[in-house]
């Protein structure tokens, strides 16, 4: 891939550079609540800023149905964008319309605009190789060159991901380079080990590719969050009110046969008699939640078996929640495992999503990792082993 280095290197005065960018932040309202995905593009656009480019900032928010619709708009995102870089940020309230055209026409040198929500056009996500062809070739008249810092929309075959890329000299942005960097590193053959692998999260099925891409490359894979359960239940335990596919309790079997003792699973549990912050709970083993009861995070003596499992680890990736961290009686192992990573010497990555979401709302705060991935959906699929069309349009470009 050409990255935004080679960009800077051949000039990008005055020169109109359409940046894609994933700014789909948690909203309450039309307040954002974490502005992490922000913050992780300041760097790429900040670059083009200084550099004298005249730069177009594209995202899409939330899943809107091809239409505009007032709740997904990015205006919120403008304002914030405008007061972490320092600078007003100018908001075009369509996407390829009369005031995008208008607001990319007067920007000056080193200024920054935001087109409206990508996924208020239906040719953004139509499966329609030609609508999505016709809406990238409208966004493609906004740029002379384009970079991609979305890592976490790199699995998407959408028009502002994969066609734009094709249509104009395409880059990486910074972020989308230490991700794909990373994520190569984590799945290649010359891994640093001991290499530990923690997964969490509610299903077995959701996770079960990246199980069987990784598990015959770690030397250990640690099993916690509502998907522990159906692994207990291959065991032949009893799992009372919890999480459970029962249809994925014969494949859990097999692969702990496959890992032959490389699968560790919690050993105790804490139990509720109730999904709610303030339901009865109890500290059981992993073999006696009671009838009725539902497991919702792991118990003391797994956290610390976990953190034991990482000590001394060279490679780590973290991919789900140990419980239902949202709820302080049920974060303890989260954080557990949290804290025990950034004890790590070595490469730490948290695969974007839940994960990076509870490192923020725990307080651990980003330090303590190597890097935590933007994109859980697409870090997911790169660590299944699956080409992303954002990265292959980029390689080709």
């Amino acid at each position: 891939m050409k990255t935004l280095d080679d960009l800077l290197s051949e000039g990008v005065k005055g020169r109109r550079v359409l940046v894609r960018a994933d700014l789909n932040v948690p909203l309450d309202g039309d307040r954002i609540t974490d502005d992490g995905r922000i913050r992780a593009v300041l760097p790429t656009v900040t670059a083009l800023r200084n550099a004298g480019a005249r730069v177009t900032v594209c995202s899409h928010l939330g899943r809107p149905k091809g239409a505009p619709d007032p709740k997904y708009s990015l205006a919120p995102v403008a304002a914030r964008f405008g007061e972490l870089l320092g600078s007003p940020v100018a908001f075009a309230t369509d996407t390829v319309g009369e005031s995008a055209t208008t607001t990319v026409a007067g920007l000056p040198d080193g200024a920054v605009a935001l087109l409206q929500n990508l996924r208020f056009n239906a040719g953004e996500t139509s499966k329609d190789a030609a609508e999505r062809a016709a809406f990238a070739a409208k966004l493609a008249a906004f740029g002379d060159a384009y970079v991609d810092d979305a890592f976490g929309s790199m699995h998407r075959k959408h028009a502002s991901v994969f066609d734009v890329a094709r249509l104009l000299p395409a880059y990486s942005g910074g972020l989308v380079a230490k991700e794909v960097d990373v994520l190569r590193r984590v799945t290649g053959d010359d891994v640093d080990r001991p290499y530990v692998v923690i997964l969490g999260g509610s299903k077995v099925s959701d996770k079960l590719a990246v199980i069987e891409a990784l598990l015959p490359r770690v030397d250990k894979l640690l099993i916690g969050g509502g998907m522990c359960f159906t692994f207990l239940k291959a065991l032949g335990h009893e799992v009372g009110g919890s999480l459970l596919q029962p249809e994925m309790v014969d494949t859990c079997a097999d692969l702990l046969r496959r890992a032959e003792g490389r699968i560790l699973l919690p050993t105790d549990i804490v139990a509720a008699d109730a999904f709610a912050a303030d339901a009865a709970t109890q500290v059981v083993a992993a073999d006696a939640i009671p009838d009725g009861w539902i497991g919702l995070d792991i118990g003391p003596a797994s956290a610390a078996a976990f953190a034991a499992a990482l000590a001394g680890a060279r490679t780590v990736v973290w991919n789900g929640p140990m419980g239902v961290f949202e709820m302080s009686a049920f974060a303890a192992g989260t954080r557990g495992v949290a804290e025990a990573i950034t004890k790590v010497d070595g490469l730490t990555v948290v695969g974007g999503g839940d994960s990076a979401a509870a490192v923020r709302q725990l307080g651990i705060g980003d330090a303590g990792f190597s890097h935590i991935s933007t994109g859980g959906g697409a870090s997911l699929e790169f660590l299944e082993g699956k080409t992303l069309p954002g990265v292959a349009a980029l390689e080709s470009a």
